[in-house]
């Protein structure tokens, strides 16, 4: 791959400032707030026309307020629930024209409730399936364009692997964090068995690991649990390995722009670059697991994925 100008430090704006998406369209997910939107910001001052898919559609509308003054694009606000598949659904079925980007970025970890009401885990249901289902439906909107998915991963996938046989967590004891994880998990195996499934038509997906940043993906963590995880010392001062949220949209911005990319997929990425695997030499926070970019687990990850979205939708 081409050396990057950018690394760890970079902004989206950064990023955007070097692009031109003019007359491309994208869809983000979790566009709201956080790193949402700041890669919605990003990708509008690139001159992209951004769906803002928002499960709080107010929040949307007051995000794509702030964002207008400098978008070069269009924005447009749409409801969208990924933990509801019939949601998903009623999403993709309004989306009429080509889809250039789909950025699936939305994602929950710690929530008070660790099933959703049909069975489903939330974070399997949220952060994979939904996005999985989402990828689907556009597909054909997505077909012949040189179409790029990103799909932003984390850390906390490592040392998680996908359970294939208890993907909702029905004959463990639950726990939120290796839950979390193996969602993150299941996001890298998808860009994996996507790009090997999708790359005749042009369109490939990637993994990205933003870094660790304080975002509404903490809101139901505490200070405490902030603390053990080592977001913040004892005196609440916080991790000085943690990005700005500016800084974490970077390589999601990256990802949809960069031209040593085009036409490559299954990839992790992280600060701009493709991300290092993880190993001594690398920081706790950085870097991918590489057992878990496994062809035959995304292969099977993928066929079920399938056989839940067709029994609940």
């Amino acid at each position: 791959m081409t050396a990057t100008r950018f690394g760890r430090d970079a902004t989206a704006e950064q990023v955007a400032r070097t692009a031109d998406l003019v007359g491309r369209v994208a869809i983000v997910t979790g566009a709201s707030s956080g790193i949402g939107v700041e890669t919605t910001r990003a990708l509008a001052l690139a001159g992209a026309d951004v769906v803002l898919a928002v499960r709080d559609v107010t929040a949307g509308e007051t995000a794509a307020r702030a964002i207008s003054p400098v978008a070069r694009g269009e924005l447009d606000v749409r409801h969208l629930d990924l933990s509801d598949l019939e949601s998903v659904s009623a999403f993709a079925s309004g989306v009429s024209g080509p889809v250039d980007l789909l950025i699936a970025n939305a994602g929950v970890s710690n929530t008070p409730d660790s099933h959703l009401p049909n069975g489903l885990e939330v974070r399997f249901a949220t952060n994979h399936l939904g996005h999985f289902l989402l990828a689907q439906l556009l597909h054909d909107r997505m077909m012949h364009r040189d179409a790029r998915i990103i799909v932003v991963s984390s850390a906390a996938h490592k040392g998680n692997p996908v359970r294939l046989d208890d993907l909702q967590w029905r004959t463990r004891d639950h726990s939120w964090g290796p839950a979390y994880g193996e969602s993150k998990t299941a996001n890298i195996l998808f860009a994996q068995e996507a790009t090997r499934r999708w790359s005749q038509d042009r369109v490939v997906a990637n993994a990205v690991l933003p870094g660790s940043a304080l975002t509404r993906l903490q809101r139901h963590h505490g200070e405490e649990l902030k603390r053990a995880i080592g977001f913040m010392d004892e005196q609440g001062r916080p991790n000085h390995m943690l990005k700005t949220v500016a800084q974490a949209a970077a390589t999601t911005v990256w990802a949809a722009t960069a031209a040593e990319l085009q036409g490559r997929g299954g990839l992790v990425l992280e600060d701009c670059h493709e991300a290092p695997v993880a190993g001594p030499a690398v920081h706790a926070w950085s870097g991918f697991d590489a057992s878990a970019a496994d062809p035959e687990t995304a292969r099977r990850l993928w066929e079920l994925s399938s056989v839940l979205v067709n029994d609940y939708t």
